[in-house]
Order: structure tokens, then C-alpha cells, then sequence
């Protein structure tokens, strides 16, 4: 097993495991800047693996930031390991997550952010967007790298299986094979609308956290999922 790193937009890194046992993607994103910012802090048992593989790209010890779509576990379990290798860095987190789970569980006080709020990273740019149960999550949320016009991802677009690191292949019927699997996606009144307003910040690139970086239409891979979750909400209402 290996953490392979590959650059899909100026200075934006896919850091991926493949663990055949699982037939699973692991995914996190590195933003190397100024102030360098990772996105997903991975499995706790990943971490000799994702540290080294950010070393390759910039001194873990030198990260300021460490973010993360919600709590869960592939999302966050190894935060504390970076916050003790890295001694400047601070969790940046929505705030409902701060206060609900972050704030108790993080060994530094986190940063809470609001929705729309920027970091300046020093020659990047992220903007924490809320999503609420979308795709999962009570803290849900994600970051937009708008110099590259990156939209990070978390559980959007999950599929099964390995995948090359970067494709222009449709990926929105992988992502509902997988939901067909799993379940995971939360299916609100919200969820569509929500998509779709994602779809309205024109992202060039799509980080997925399990599946390969996206870099066909990606307005257009948001709408169609939009509306593919739209039909399932629509049917859950007559059951």
C-alpha cells in the first residue's frame, strides 16, 4: 500500500491510498502555499503513510492549516497527529461542527468558520462553503480554492474502486452506483438546491475524496447530480 501524490491544479496535491481490501480511494488534498493548508486528515492508521507523502511536496511541521468536510473518521481521525507534528497548525472547521464535536475532540482550540468566509493563504485563496446533510453530515462543508478554481469535494461523487488521478470521464454514474451500495447521502429538500449552488461558483477542477479529480465540465457533473438526487428525493416522498 501507498500514498501516491499528484499535482491537479497549480500547487493543489491529491494525496491517494488505494486499500484493495475495502476496493476503496483515501483521499486527501494539500494546498501548498504560504500558510499550506490540508484538506482531510485521513485515518489515524494512514497517517505514517499521508505525512510522508505531503513531506514529498512541503515540511509537515510547517502546515498552518488542517480542514476537513465533517467528522468522521477518513475525514478527521488523524487530526491530532498532525497538530502534534505540525506545531503552528490549527483545525479550521465550520463552526457548528466546532461547537458540536471539534472544539472537545481537537488537542488546539480550533479555528470556527462561518459560510462564505475566506482564508488567505498567500498566493491561494479557500472559501469554506456550508452544506449542511450535503452529502452527509450535520457540520458539513466544504472548501472552494478559488485562484485554480478548485472545489474540494469530501464524499461528493464517492464511487467504488481504484481511479486514475485525474480524468474528464463522467463520474456522476460511479457516485450513484456507489449511493445504490451505500446509502450514505442524506436526501433533503436541500440536497439538489445545494448541489446546484455549487455548480454556480463554475469550479474548473472537483477534488473527490473517494474517486479521481475531475476536470471535464464541472458545473454541468454538479447539476447532474442535482438532479439524479432531486428524482430520489422526489420518490422518497411517495413511499
Amino acid at each position: 500500500m501507498e500514498t501516491t501524490v499528484t499535482e491537479i491544479a497549480p500547487d493543489v496535491y491529491r494525496l491517494s491510498t488505494y486499500i484493495s481490501d475495502a476496493d476503496f480511494l483515501f483521499n486527501q488534498f494539500l494546498i501548498d502555499a504560504e500558510e499550506p493548508l490540508l484538506f482531510h486528515c485521513g485515518l489515524r492508521a494512514l497517517f505514517p503513510l499521508v505525512s510522508d507523502a505531503v513531506a514529498r511536496v512541503t515540511p509537515v511541521a510547517g502546515l498552518r492549516w488542517l480542514t476537513f468536510g465533517h467528522v468522521e473518521a477518513d475525514e478527521c481521525g488523524a487530526m491530532n497527529s498532525w497538530l502534534a507534528a505540525a506545531p503552528r497548525a490549527e483545525v479550521a472547521h465550520g463552526a457548528m461542527g466546532c461547537l458540536v464535536s471539534v472544539n472537545d475532540m481537537a488537542d488546539r482550540p480550533p479555528r470556527p468558520l462561518d459560510d462564505g468566509e475566506v482564508l488567505d493563504l498567500g498566493g491561494k485563496r479557500v472559501r469554506y462553503l456550508a452544506t449542511p446533510h450535503v452529502p452527509h453530515g450535520w457540520d458539513a462543508g466544504l472548501l472552494f480554492e478559488e485562484t485554480t478554481g478548485t472545489l474540494l469535494c469530501g464524499d461528493l461523487f464517492t464511487r467504488v474502486g481504484d481511479a486514475p488521478a485525474l480524468t474528464e470521464s463522467e463520474i456522476v454514474g460511479p457516485a450513484l452506483a456507489a449511493e445504490d451500495v451505500f446509502g450514505a447521502s442524506c436526501l433533503t429538500a436541500d440536497t439538489a438546491p445545494t448541489m446546484r449552488r455549487l455548480a454556480g461558483l463554475a469550479p474548473a477542477a472537483l477534488g473527490l475524496m473517494h474517486g479521481p479529480s475531475y476536470t471535464g465540465d464541472c458545473p454541468q457533473a454538479l447539476r447532474d447530480l442535482a438532479d439524479a438526487y432531486e428524482v430520489r428525493f422526489t420518490a422518497s416522498q411517495r413511499r
